[in-house]
């Protein structure tokens, strides 16, 4: 029985016109998926199909750009706060001179908030790198060895858990002497306990796994199991909560700095600058509260779309493991 067929193939055979490579309909049956590329390329174009998080990565890669190439090209006085005061304009509105204003000492706000930037974009990133750090191998290690080493490490998380996060910072931040290391060392070392919990989980699911149990039998050692196998398949949960943890890093320094335990002079951060604004809020000045303000609220909510569109496409990966 002979079919005719589209150009190029003639009469051919219901059987060989079926068979024929390249002509027709050659997608999947069945509900079958096609794979679009290897599986980076995936998490990129899923998380670049993310309007918002394009968005926030824009933010943050604007605010890191305006924070330290912004001073080279606005260059202004920021730490000398005698010259600032002896020959700045106290308080003064939004001009060309000093496009937001100036605050009570007299330091220009724009450069302000570039100068205070700096130091809250640092403690952002070096704090959630180093609770990052922490966590991921306390909870590698927790998760893999199990048993009674589980359960006390877990129980010293649990007990941590159980202190009020803030507190704990402020009590710290009392007792030592505030600098811009100790911030970080102190917000680093108590926001390591949710990282721990999430890969201790993933670990728990991991160590039963063929492959682990394999480098098992071929006599690989546990430090080799959870350093090349454990924690770089862990690698979506540890960069999503990364994420997370640069946002609440600045929000937290923005915290100790409001209450008076940021970093000391000549150095600042916004926190310490919504501080010093609040005492002129009823004088009508608003330029020294509400551009601070923003840029808080504006790199946390990025990093937040940063992460949500992380978590979404390291599913991709998930999905092939």
């Amino acid at each position: 029985m002979a079919i005719q067929t589209g150009a190029g193939m003639g009469n051919l055979p219901l059987e060989e016109a079926a068979l024929a490579p390249g002509q027709g309909f050659d997608g999947p049956s069945g509900g079958e998926g096609v794979s679009t590329g290897s599986i980076g390329m995936q998490i990129l174009r899923v998380f670049f199909e993310n309007k918002l998080a394009v968005i926030g990565a824009a933010v943050i890669i604007l605010m890191v750009l305006f924070c330290y190439l912004g001073p080279v090209f606005y260059s202004t006085n920021q730490t000398n706060a005698n010259n600032a005061l002896l020959y700045g304009c106290q308080n003064c509105a939004p001009s060309w001179a000093h496009p937001l204003g100036t605050d009570a000492t007299g330091f220009d706000m724009l450069g302000r908030i570039m100068y205070g930037g700096q130091v809250s974009l640092e403690v952002g990133f070096a704090a959630a790198g180093l609770a990052t750090a922490i966590g991921v191998i306390w909870g590698a290690v927790s998760g893999f060895f199990g048993g009674w080493v589980d359960a006390l490490m877990m129980r010293i998380v649990d007990v941590l858990l159980s202190v009020p996060l803030l507190f704990l910072i402020i009590t710290l931040a009392v007792i030592f002497k505030p600098s811009l290391s100790l911030i970080i060392l102190v917000i680093g070392f108590t926001a390591w306990l949710g990282p721990a919990r999430l890969v201790r989980g993933e670990a728990l699911t991991l160590r039963v796994r063929e492959y682990v149990q394999a480098v098992r039998v071929m006599g690989g050692t546990g430090r080799r199991i959870v350093v090349r196998h454990i924690i770089p398949n862990t690698i979506g949960t540890i960069v999503v909560n990364a994420t997370f943890q640069v946002a609440d890093a600045i929000l937290l320094m923005a915290a100790l700095g409001f209450i008076g335990l940021g970093v000391p002079l000549p150095l600042t951060d916004w926190g310490s600058m919504l501080a010093n604004a609040v005492n002129w809020a009823l004088a009508g000045y608003w330029w020294q509260i509400y551009p601070t303000g923003a840029a808080i609220v504006l790199v946390v909510v990025a990093f937040n779309f940063v992460g949500d569109a992380l978590r979404d496409a390291f599913e991709v990966r998930l999905q092939r493991r």
